[in-house]
Formats: structure tokens, sequence, C-alpha cells
């Protein structure tokens, strides 16, 4: 549902009442049961329909919010794409003091979305619920005590979660005025990605002039709005990890060194450009690569942890990723600290949503850069909310340069029959792919059968040579 479709469907049902109502006025009357009673006066008659029209006043207003609906997505439990689900929500949302309400055209995707499907983003409530962190789109209403922001305001939303969907109801200190010329889909992008990379560099980093910065996931949103930030000050060297693949695009974005992580050992390639370490390190991986950050830290660097990513492997939760990660999860003493003249900072956004003056300090920064023309989102690819599994996938199988964006355009007929053959295509892959792995682990026990067998062959051979030795001895004695 677009936003111009809200107030013709709320008009629609006015006129479909209107058209009721002389209907029921037309209604032949019941016997009454009990006895008849005279008629009023015209006075009293006149006192008795307006007190009617008042009692029926507001029994009008349920009706009018049961007509309004709205699409949303919904994290039906934890597990694989399929767990998120497109439904229709009805009555329209009420509106408190200093809250707004937003029509939603374009939503950003984030890890943490993909972490909070699986049941490890423990800032999301408990399933059924509506992710999303950040959104952008037009204020449709706004509440009491609401003096910054108008109907028809075009504005970016930040909040902990419930975004993805066509209507949202926020407090209107989690909106923040979209520059002119910023499209839905770079608004979408901002928020959550840039408030991030600014605080972490700036606020946490104390990012300045001549430094040296490591990026891991470069490629990724948080990564390229780093890179663009890093960009504003001077001579600041930044290393990045991505695949080979990715290299170009990062580069002329501002990557002065791009390691393949899959290929290369991003800790060598770092130690021989600069020997003697890292002034910054952004480390959203945790587990045993955050050991290696705190290792490439120069004295008075400083490492800054903001996720767990090596936690998250396939569709569905890793017992084993989750566990080797918490396993391998980093520990450091305060005296190390001391003695290394090193510090460790941890940042963790979705804590932060009570801290609105923190994070509109953070975000006016942002958009300063952004009218200077200093930052501006990278959007990788678009997908319908119907397209929410396709999205979740492209960005969990590290295929995405910049941001994913689900906007709330419904699609039209004929690819939404392509998108179901697609899916269907999908499945079969993922189901050959199941196929192979459970033909190939079969081969693999055969293989160790064998295996077995021959050194029972082996060991069988070598007890008998034994036996024949033992008999030639014997032999030899008698003799």
């Amino acid at each position: 549902m677009s936003g111009e479709d809200a107030p013709s469907q709320q008009q629609n049902a006015d006129e479909q009442k209107q058209q009721q109502q002389p209907q029921e006025n037309t209604k032949p009357a019941e016997s009454p049961k009990t006895e008849n009673k005279p008629e009023p006066p015209p006075a009293e008659a006149a006192t008795a329909t307006a007190t009617d029209a008042a009692a029926a006043a507001p029994a009008e207003k349920p009706a009018e919010e049961d007509a309004f609906s709205y699409r949303a997505l919904v994290l039906t439990g934890y597990g694989g794409y399929d767990k998120v689900k497109l439904q229709v929500k009805k009555g329209k949302p009420a509106l408190k003091a200093g809250e707004v309400m937003v029509r939603v055209r374009a939503c950003g995707l984030n890890f943490a979305d993909l972490m909070a499907r699986q049941g490890l983003y423990d800032r999301l409530p408990s399933p059924p619920v509506t992710p999303g962190m950040e959104c952008s789109g037009i204020i449709e209403a706004v509440g009491e005590e609401v003096t910054d922001r108008k109907v028809g305001d075009k504005v970016m939303v930040l909040n902990r979660s419930g975004l993805w969907q066509e209507v949202v109801v926020v407090a209107a200190t989690h909106t923040f005025l979209m520059p002119e010329g910023m499209s839905f889909e770079e608004a979408a992008a901002l928020p959550v990605n840039y408030i991030t990379a600014y605080m972490m560099l700036f606020d946490f980093g104390h990012l300045r002039p001549n430094q040296s910065v490591l990026i891991h996931m470069a490629a990724g949103g948080v990564g390229i709005a780093a890179t663009q930030l890093c960009k504003t000050v001077k001579d600041v060297t930044v290393f990045g990890t991505a695949s080979a693949a990715k290299h170009e695009v990062i580069s002329e974005g501002g990557v002065t060194h791009p390691i393949d992580y899959r290929t290369r050992d991003y800790v060598d390639e770092v130690r021989k450009i600069s020997p003697k370490g890292l002034d910054i390190v952004l480390d959203p991986l945790g587990g045993s690569d955050t050991h290696k950050g705190y290792n490439l830290l120069k004295p008075m660097g400083k490492l800054i942890s903001y996720g767990a990513a090596n936690m998250l492997s396939g569709q569905k939760k890793n017992l084993f990723a989750v566990a080797k990660t918490w396993y391998q999860q980093f520990s450091v003493h305060t005296l190390s600290l001391i003695q290394g003249n090193r510090s460790v900072c941890g940042f963790h956004l979705g804590y932060l949503d009570t801290e609105s003056e923190l994070l509109t300090q953070a975000m006016n920064a942002v958009l300063d850069l952004y009218h200077q023309g200093k930052v501006k989102p990278r959007i990788d690819s678009t997908y319908h909310l119907e397209q929410v599994g396709d999205a979740m996938r492209r960005m969990q199988e590290r295929n995405n340069i910049g941001k994913v964006i689900l906007i709330t355009e419904p699609m039209k007929e004929e690819p939404k029959k392509e998108e179901a053959k697609k899916d269907e295509k999908e499945k079969k892959e993922d189901k050959k792919k199941e196929d192979k792995k459970k033909e190939d682990k079969k081969k693999e026990e055969a293989k160790k059968e064998e295996k077995k067998e021959e050194k029972k062959k082996e060991e069988a051979k070598k007890e008998d040579k034994k036996a024949e030795e033992k008999k030639e001895e014997a032999k030899k004695e008698e003799n």
C-alpha cells in the first residue's frame, strides 16, 4: 500500500457508511414486544434524535479504524529465511503524545537482523515480532506535544525494532529530517551504518591525520560508511578485508590496502605493510579475530568490538559456530592494557536506543558531511517485502557490496509468479545440496569403513606374520 492509497481508502469507507445509512432508515420497523408508548412532542423527539446521534458517533470511529490495514514482515520463530513472513495487520495504530505516524517507503537490512532471525540478537523481543531498526518515509500524523515535525515531512527513522512494515508509530525524537534530494533508499541506508561508524571512529577512536585503521567486512554497509568517514580525515591509511571480487569497488571507495581474507592471512598482510601495527581496529567478527585485532595494535592503539559475525554460519543457528566463538572470545587483564598502552572498547547501537541526544548529535554530524558531499550511502540492491528471504540470503552469503534495502511498494503479479518459480528452483537446489551432503557423508563413512577393514586385514597379517615367526623360532630352538 502506498502513502497515497491510505486517504482514498478511508474516504471509500466513509462513502460506504453514507450509502448504508439511507438503507438503515428505510428498513421497516419491528413490532415492539412491549406496550406502545405515546409519541413524544417534537422538542423531545429532536432531543432524542440528537442523543441517538451522539451515541452513534463513537461507534463510527472503530469501524473507520478497522478499515485501516497495512502489510508487515513478522518473525514467526527462530530459524531459516522462511521464518520471516509477510502478514496484514488491521486497525489504525494509536498515537500517544510525542509520537508520529510514518508511511514507510524503504527499510534497511542489517547484520543484526540476520542474527535476530536465529535468536542471536538480544535486543529484539521474542517472536512473533516485526524486525527492522531503520526506515524512511513520510509523516502521516503527529501526536500531541510534537512541535518540530509536521504531516508531509520526509524522515529517516531509527528504532530498536518494528520498522519492517508499511506504517510505523515512533517517538518523534527517533526521526530525522531527510536532506533535499536524498532518495528514500539512501535515507533507509544511512542511520544504523553511519551512526555506528561515526561513533566508533570519532567518539571512541578519536581518528586523526596520518593514522591507520583496519576495517573488516569492508564491502558491507558499516564497512563502506567507515571507509568514507576515514577519507574525511587527512592521510588516513585504510586496510580493508573483503573477497577478491570486491577489491576494485572498495579501492575506488577509499580502501588503501584491500586484503582477501579467504586466501591470505590478514595479520601477515598488515604486518608486511605496517610492521609497528595499527592505530584503530574495528572488529565485527568476535572470537579469535578479536585476539588478532588486539595483537595488531601499536602503542596507544584502540580495538573497537561491535559484533560477533563469526557466530552466523548457515540459515539456522549453528551451535558449533556459536560455541566456538564464545569459547574463543577475547578477554584481557587490565595490567596487560596498562603495560601495552592499548585500549579496548565495545559498541552496541541497540543499547543506545534511549540516548536520543547522543544519537542526534552523531546523526547531525553525518548529515553535515552528506551535505558537503563527503559521504553517500552505496545501495547494493533493493527487494520488495515479498522478497525478504532473497534479501537476507544475499547479505548472509556475503554477496552484497553496500546496503541491501527493502521497499514497501507491492510487487506486480508477473514478478510474483517469477518469484514463486525462483523460490521453487532455490528449494530444489537447496535439496540437491542437502542430498549431495548426505551422499558425501555416506561416501566418507564408507571410506572410513574400508580403511577400518584394511587396517583389520593389515593387523591380521601382522598377527599371522608374528605367529609364523614364533613357529620358526620354536623350530630353531628344537633343532
